[in-house]
């Protein structure tokens, strides 16, 4: 099986917004996707370009997807934030996890951050023992998650 770890394109935007959607579904929650095909490729294509994203791609196809951007720490300085890293379930467990997670952690290093940051949900075993056994990977309790919707 050959694995290819890229940079998103343009014409990547639909699989990988399947994948996020198919995410959603694997956190109980896809009605709270508001995301769009046509606000991925505003947001990662355009005249502000916001979020950046690493795909895994097998045969042709994309199986799996790092996405981040960064944030800026008044303790820590710039860090990259990793919101989403997601393998389809069919290819969980050949290695495109780790693969996606070394090139995110690459990139932030070559872009001068201090850090790494994500968050996984309390519930997500399979994830936490994925971040437990392949990083130094350290969990704050201590932080409560705030948000507002517009």
């Amino acid at each position: 099986m050959k694995i290819k770890i890229r940079k998103i394109r343009k014409e990547d935007v639909q699989q990988v917004f399947d994948l996020v959607y198919e995410l959603a579904v694997y956190e109980k929650a896809p009605e709270q996707v508001t995301n769009t095909v046509e606000m991925m490729l505003k947001d990662g294509f355009g005249k502000n370009k916001i979020f950046g994203c690493f795909v895994a791609e097998v045969e042709g196809k994309i199986q799996g997807i790092s996405i981040y951007y960064y944030r800026y720490s008044t303790w820590k300085g710039k860090r990259l934030y990793l919101e989403d890293i997601v393998v389809t379930e069919a290819m969980r467990g050949n290695g495109l996890g780790k693969l996606l997670f070394d090139k995110t952690i690459e990139e932030a290093k070559k872009t001068d951050c201090t850090g790494m940051m994500w968050q996984v949900l309390d519930w997500n075993e399979p994830a936490i023992n994925f971040y437990r056994k392949n990083f130094p990977t350290r969990f704050d309790g201590e932080w409560i998650n705030c948000h507002i919707d517009f």
